[in-house]
């Protein structure tokens, strides 16, 4: 689905589809590294144990677990269920959408309304508790089997999670699932990891 483009701007919607790791293709750039996990998983004679061992190995970044989870699952290898390799939170706003996503390795992704981007590489400390109360989530729910829908409406605010059985989303009023038992401490870890996002954001050049 990476045709979704809620940015309007290539750059950000580019990266705003690579955060969901459902269309491999668009990692093909990182696949030009022969030592990179993206190129295992992109690679022309993929090596099933190899594949394997990447989705497994949690030293690895969060998103190329996914993939690595992704091409086991549709090429018929078994692979554990609610095991969380990322979180991504969109909430439109006036001036557009914002997009906070965080991995199982402890990087993220933050997409302002505007469109401007930020990318934090290693373990941020809020980081842990969006995934924990992202878990929780993910412990009650399944997975979603039909295309990942475009942006969430006004109004909305919409949770996915990668996991290694597939996207496992929920969406509804902001209001509503602020005060959900499950939504709610997603959204308020999110809130965290966002100020703490911002505040790096602006202290680079």
């Amino acid at each position: 689905m990476s045709g979704i483009a809620p940015y309007g701007n290539d750059a950000a919607d580019f990266m705003y589809n690579l955060l969901f790791c459902d269309d491999p293709a668009l990692f093909a750039r990182g696949a030009n590294d022969p030592a990179s996990p993206f190129a295992a998983v992109l690679s022309d004679k993929p090596d099933p144990a190899q594949i394997a061992a990447i989705a497994h190995d949690t030293r690895k970044e969060g998103r190329a677990r996914a993939l690595a989870f992704n091409w086991l699952r549709q090429h018929g290898h078994d692979v554990p269920k609610r095991v969380l390799l990322g979180a991504i939170v969109e909430v439109p706003l006036d001036g557009g959408l914002d997009t906070l996503a965080a991995f199982a390795d402890g990087s993220v992704r933050y997409i302002n309304q505007t469109g401007k981007m930020s990318v934090f590489e290693g373990a941020m400390p809020a980081v842990h508790a969006l995934l924990a109360a992202s878990q929780a989530v993910v412990d009650r729910i399944g997975p979603w089997d039909k295309p990942r829908l475009p942006a969430p409406k006004a109004g909305n605010v919409r949770l996915t999670f990668l996991v290694s059985d597939g996207l496992y989303f929920g969406e509804g009023k902001f209001e509503d699932l602020s005060r959900d038992s499950l939504g709610g401490p997603v959204i308020n870890a999110a809130g965290q990891l966002l100020a703490q996002t911002v505040d790096l954001a602006t202290q680079q050049p």
